[in-house]
């Protein structure tokens, strides 16, 4: 049974759009179905980039919009698509953007979830060019076999607000720690929709995994997130933890030049810079583990690239991370191990480093990144083997050694 979420609620701003969207075709988000393409494919709700408008292109089924628009029903019913989540995992919210759409737009919508098990997905059509196509009989046929009626509302039917003529946002808060792999979002009774953001928390079967094959304990597909920063002007750390290669200079890391560097810089005996001044990130791994191999990619980052850089490690409870967050990162320097010392970094390179770990039993929960002076990294990777430990209540002596385990609880 499916827990209860919360009623969807709108909101401008909040902080989930800073997650990753799990269902963008750069990550692998797919549409399945959808009852009608006629003026625009629904393939576009899922696109990585910003809906444009071209405001004198037509095609021969009408204007050219960058979304997903049905025609005006003239037949009982509703449209709705559904699709399948690039990233399975927790929805923490949903953006409904209906920028451009001035006078066409869906005037109410709901949206339902669904966890559907590894390989019981229907065989669907392909779907091919839908411009000017509504779904066929075999279509209607294979996705009944989901039973998308029945799957779980996480926004009940709710007006849309039509915003300004660029930027019609709409954004609903969820309440649900259920893993979801589809939603299907419904429109009533027709219209269209630019883009649906469905923004969340990866969550990884860890209990599936092969122990003797190292995984990235940091990804955000697994359910890593970055849990503070120093500085983020021109791009969120949680970039860097993203799917996949960075893609260019916006797919990264970047903070601000410092403005407390020396006015004339000198190197050390090892050529890296003689600053004092580091600028950080820190990320809670998706789950405990040992890390032994650390990758840092540049690429892209041709002038603006960090000097060197550093990676420290902890274990830390759930309710230590709170108060962290709470007291920016004013972590004690003995509760963080050296996984790789200060190291020189080239601009636009992959840069791969054996992790200092000694032992495997040297289990981290926490990983802080730290760049000298300031500049960009596009990916930051943190190879490794999970490993069960207890954080459900505060340490009240050192932690233990622990040793590495084939099989593990998922759950902590």
């Amino acid at each position: 049974m499916a827990e209860a979420p919360g009623e969807g609620t709108l909101a401008r701003s909040p902080d989930f759009i800073k997650l990753i969207d799990m269902a963008s075709e750069s990550v692998g988000g797919k549409i399945l179905f959808a009852t009608d393409d006629f003026f625009a494919p629904a393939e576009n709700l899922i696109k990585s980039d910003s809906p444009r408008f071209k405001e004198h292109e037509y095609t021969e089924f009408g204007r050219w919009m960058d979304g997903w628009e049905t025609r005006r029903k003239r037949v009982p019913g509703h449209d709705w698509c559904v699709i399948k989540l690039g990233i399975q995992g927790v929805i923490r919210g949903f953006d409904v953007d209906i920028s451009h759409f001035t006078g066409g737009y869906a005037p109410r919508i709901s949206i339902q979830a669904a966890h559907v098990e590894e390989g019981k997905d229907p065989q669907m059509p392909q779907r091919g060019e839908r411009t000017g196509a509504a779904a066929t009989p075999e279509e209607l046929a294979a996705v009944a076999e989901l039973k998308s009626n029945d799957w779980d509302y996480l926004v009940p039917m709710t007006e849309v607000d039509p915003g300004k003529l660029a930027s019609g946002h709409n954004y609903f808060f969820v309440n649900s720690q259920q893993r979801w792999t589809h939603v299907r979002l419904n429109i009533f009774p027709d219209g269209g929709i630019a883009r649906l953001r469905v923004y969340g928390i990866g969550q990884k079967d860890w209990t599936a995994t092969d122990p003797k094959e190292p995984l990235d304990l940091v990804a955000i597909a697994f359910g890593g997130a970055c849990v503070g920063f120093s500085n983020a002007h021109f791009g969120h750390p949680n970039k860097m933890i993203g799917v996949g290669p960075p893609k260019s200079v916006a797919d990264g890391w970047e903070t601000a030049r410092r403005l407390d560097r020396p006015p004339i810089l000198e190197n050390d005996k090892n050529g890296i810079l003689l600053v004092s001044c580091w600028e950080w990130a820190v990320f809670r791994l998706a789950h405990p583990g040992v890390v032994t191999q650390i990758e840092i990619d540049t690429k892209y980052f041709k002038g603006n690239s960090p000097d060197s850089c550093k990676l420290d490690g902890c274990v830390l409870t759930m309710h230590e991370e709170e108060v962290m967050i709470r007291e920016k990162w004013a972590l004690p320097g003995h509760r963080w191990k050296q996984l790789l010392p200060a190291t020189k970094l080239s601009p636009n390179e992959s840069h791969t480093f054996q992790s200092l770990t000694l032992h495997l039993q040297d289990v981290i929960t926490h990983a802080r990144l730290s760049i000298k002076p300031d500049g960009g990294v596009g990916r930051l990777r943190l190879r490794g083997f999970p490993n069960s430990i207890c954080l459900l209540r505060p340490r009240e002596k050192p932690a233990m050694r622990l040793s590495v385990k084939a099989g593990f609880r998922s759950n902590l």
